[in-house]
């Protein structure tokens, strides 16, 4: 008995392992995390310059403020969380929420392109291609065949199979990928309050009354 018991289980088919996935999707989520990181900080930077601007006798900015560090803070979990985990959590409801933030966005820059708040709508204009991005790779994501991204509640978020892509093929996608955020990123953080209080440091060099001056 133990013998034929052996020799069936011989016989029963292996189980299949998940098929690697895309170099292409890995690639394209891990694009989407820097996004996200990129985003989340000139969001919150622009909630820096509310702060600064409702203190100047624009009150009711402040409410303004909270939304955008909310939505920032809330942006880095979710990034964190989405490179963590190997999906995107939350697919249907980050969807709608990062559309209406580009919308908030673009209503930014039309409503402040001029005056005291040009700057501002710098950052804004930051974050809309940077919110963009992330919806452009989810969107691509959830059109593959293996659901990622923006699936329904059966989605499995496209989990990476081991072997998909090569440590080096990742390396070389990190540092694209932070190389085209930060291209981004850097004016629109460089715009709000908190970047101009960030003076490059050689900036002081040359300026007798500057910090390094006599």
């Amino acid at each position: 008995m133990q013998r034929q018991a052996a020799a069936m289980k011989s016989q029963a088919p292996a189980a299949e392992a998940p098929p690697p996935e895309a170099p292409g999707k890995t690639t394209v989520r891990l694009f989407a995390g820097f996004a996200g990181f990129g985003a989340a900080s000139v969001n919150l930077a622009v909630s820096s310059s509310l702060f600064a601007a409702a203190g100047t006798g624009r009150p009711w900015l402040t409410s303004l403020a909270l939304a955008a560090a909310l939505w920032g803070a809330t942006l880095l979990a979710w990034t964190v969380a989405a490179l963590r985990n190997g999906n995107f959590p939350l697919p249907r409801t980050s969807a709608a929420a990062l559309r209406a933030a580009a919308g908030v966005h673009v209503l930014a820059i039309v409503t402040g392109a001029s005056g005291d708040r040009a700057g501002l709508s710098l950052s804004h204009l930051a974050a809309l291609l940077l919110t963009l991005v992330i919806i452009a790779a989810k969107a691509w994501l959830g059109r593959q065949p293996s659901g990622d991204g923006d699936g329904g509640a059966e989605d499995d978020g496209g989990r990476p199979a081991p072997g998909g892509t090569g440590t080096a093929r990742l390396l070389a996608a990190a540092f694209a990928g932070a190389l085209a955020v930060a291209a981004i990123a850097t004016p629109g953080l460089a715009a709000s309050t908190a970047g101009q209080f960030a003076v490059p440091h050689g900036s002081h060099s040359g300026d007798a009354t500057g910090h390094h001056g006599p």
